[in-house]
């Protein structure tokens, strides 16, 4: 069974989420504030941590520096965290962040199964949808 926390504090999301990875092997907890996140980790372990940019007092950027720092510390086991980002300037901090996937709004379906498969088997999944589409320009 592989369990999947979602952190966020706007309904919406957490059903945008569950309406994609919700499935009869698939069980899906919800945190509505960053600070729940470290408790509802050490009360039962997540396969993945699906993180929103904007949490409340703690964002998804908090949210991911706290557990990476309790892993190292051997207070928590490391948990592969899936950030979803507002904007395309968010992908510096994600990045910063050290975090093993981001995916920037507006998120499809498709791309958020793909990026979770890709954590929850160990892998990282950086969407590239924010950068501008190559245009080709003749040399004259």
């Amino acid at each position: 069974m592989t369990e999947i926390l979602v952190a966020a504090d706007d309904s919406s999301v957490f059903d945008d989420v569950r309406s994609v990875l919700a499935d009869d092997s698939t069980t899906l907890r919800w945190v509505r504030r960053g600070e729940d996140v470290r408790e509802a980790i050490d009360y039962r372990p997540a396969d993945l941590v699906i993180a929103d940019m904007q949490i409340g007092t703690m964002g998804g950027i908090a949210v991911a520096l706290d557990l990476e720092l309790e892993a190292d510390a051997g207070r928590l086991e490391p948990q592969p965290i899936l950030l979803l980002l507002d904007r395309r300037a968010d992908v510096f901090m994600a990045r910063r962040s050290g975090v093993r996937g981001w995916l920037v709004r507006p998120f499809d379906p498709i791309r958020l199964r793909r990026a979770a498969t890709a954590l929850l088997a160990g892998g990282t999944w950086h969407d590239d949808s924010y950068l501008p589409t190559p245009v080709a320009v003749p040399v004259n």
